[in-house]
């Protein structure tokens, strides 16, 4: 597996956590781990001593800082579709997927590459139908966005 893809994976597993203890917190009498905690976690466990460690801490933390603005582009890219009623596979993807397309340096990270890579995940992690609707969502986002990613302007 190619170091950034299982970065990528690595960030949607400690997300896919992360977001599950949110959502259950108040069933649980100690809220969940910390974001960076699983991340660590997860990194020790599954990258090893990869080189892209610091690459997955910051879509990691680049998602959680930029949440809300994410799941609004969510909400109104797949309207039909609440971000309360996606799987947590799906809903995680798409903020990966999202923060890559919208906030990353897109020589570092082409937004056709940041679409590929979450179709992937989403095939890979999620139900049959989930790269067909991660596909869906990043194409939508990504043709309204096309001609301000043309200039290098990608304020959401």
């Amino acid at each position: 597996m190619a170091s950034r893809h299982l970065a990528r994976s690595i960030v949607l597993q400690s997300l896919f956590e992360w977001d599950f203890y949110s959502q259950h917190k108040n069933d649980l009498q100690k809220a969940g781990p910390d974001l960076d905690d699983i991340m660590q976690r997860n990194l020790d466990y599954f990258g090893g001593e990869f080189d892209e460690k610091d690459f997955a801490k910051k879509i990691a933390r680049g998602v959680v800082d930029n949440l809300e603005k994410l799941d609004k582009v969510i909400q109104s890219s797949a309207p039909e579709r609440p971000i309360g009623q996606l799987s947590l596979i799906d809903r995680n993807v798409l903020r990966i997927g999202l923060y890559e397309l919208l906030y990353q340096n897109k020589e570092e990270v082409p937004p056709k590459v940041a679409i590929n890579e979450a179709i992937e995940l989403g095939k890979n992690f999620g139900g049959p139908s989930s790269g067909k609707f991660i596909n869906g969502v990043l194409g939508t986002v990504y043709k309204e966005l096309e001609p301000s990613l043309s200039n290098n302007q990608t304020d959401v």
